[in-house]
């Protein structure tokens, strides 16, 4: 990246944004060498501008900052880093510096989604979803039939707590369909999209 430290003085501002929940968590400040650091490690470091130091978040406290992606703004005086956190990010203790709560629990399907795409491509062994992936696409498609009439069948004669278990595989079982396929849970948001009129 060809980053302009010139505007501030040496220092960019650096959103840390979770990569999961699309929270913005904190902001900080860069130097290049605090930036080269953060690359080079995949832990987010930033230049104290009152200890006039480097210092990598977690450091101290376990609370790291795992790199995902990093990205420039159009002017290129601002970055964007996406995160994995370990743990809480502000210093008091909270999730987000602004005191919110880091938890958005629709974002875990497409974490699923990643986990299971990465599956594919990796198929090691031993792993239940390869074995799915193995056993092709009729295989696969009669497991999400299957999941789908015992999600039917809780929904109508079962308990509530049975039909969010059998809802749970059916959504897993038709993720791995759709991988397998070529095709993410997003095409299906995209889709549903398209057809929503308020």
């Amino acid at each position: 990246m060809d980053l302009d430290f010139n505007k501030m003085e040496g220092l960019l501002p650096a959103i840390i944004q979770d990569n999961l929940t699309s929270k913005v968590l904190m902001l900080g400040f860069m130097n290049k060498e605090a930036y080269e650091k953060t690359v080079s490690t995949g832990k987010v470091t930033f230049f104290s501008r009152t200890k006039k130091r480097l210092w990598t978040k977690g450091e101290e406290s376990g609370n790291f900052l795992n790199v995902v992606s990093v990205k420039e703004d159009c002017d290129k005086d601002t970055l964007l880093i996406k995160v994995n956190p370990v743990g809480p990010v502000c210093h008091t203790g909270a999730d987000t510096c602004w005191g919110e709560e880091n938890t958005e629990d629709i974002m875990f399907l497409k974490y699923l989604q990643d986990f299971i795409c990465k599956r594919h491509e990796e198929m090691p062994e031993k792993s239940y979803t390869t074995s799915l992936f193995n056993s092709g696409v009729n295989r696969m498609a009669q497991k999400v039939g299957e999941e789908a009439v015992e999600t039917v069948i809780e929904a109508t004669n079962g308990t509530d707590d049975r039909l969010i278990y059998e809802a749970s595989d059916l959504i897993y079982h038709l993720i791995v369909l759709l991988t397998s396929k070529g095709y993410r849970m997003e095409d299906l948001a995209r889709e549903l999209k398209k057809r929503h009129k308020e």
